[in-house]
């Protein structure tokens, strides 16, 4: 298991403990055969098999990158705690992540880690093997 700790903006720090998210809170997992994501009181979870490719991106903007969100144009999931740079992680079938129930799904996910070369570097590793 490699765990990716998410990268925190120390002016988001405050905000974003409202909601959960502090260090033992907020971290991505590559575990055997599957990819995990938690970030406060919210979690995503799919076998690595799921995962059909990853970027880096940033910068954002703030107001659209701290804490949880879904965007409305692609319905993809974004927890994030800084507005610098992270990766986004596409899916091959959409996942769960912000509402209970499964109801509704997101084809992509946008996590602020504080490596994000790393996060995606082993990803596309347990995609080779």
């Amino acid at each position: 298991m490699t765990r990716f700790a998410f990268g925190l903006d120390p002016a988001w720090r405050i905000p974003l403990l409202l909601l959960g998210v502090r260090p033992g809170t907020a971290f991505a997992e590559v575990r055997e055969g599957e990819f995990a994501v938690r970030f406060g009181f919210w979690s995503l979870r799919t076998p690595l098999s799921n995962v059909a490719g990853t970027t880096v991106t940033g910068p954002y903007a703030p107001w659209k990158a701290i804490g949880p969100r879904l965007s409305l144009a692609d319905r993809g999931v974004t927890f994030g705690t800084n507005a610098r740079r992270g990766v986004c992680v596409r899916f091959h079938t959409p996942v769960p992540a912000l509402a209970p129930g499964g109801f509704l799904t997101h084809p992509g996910a946008t996590l602020t880690v504080a490596d994000p070369e790393g996060l995606v570097e082993a990803l596309e590793q347990s995609r080779r093997t």
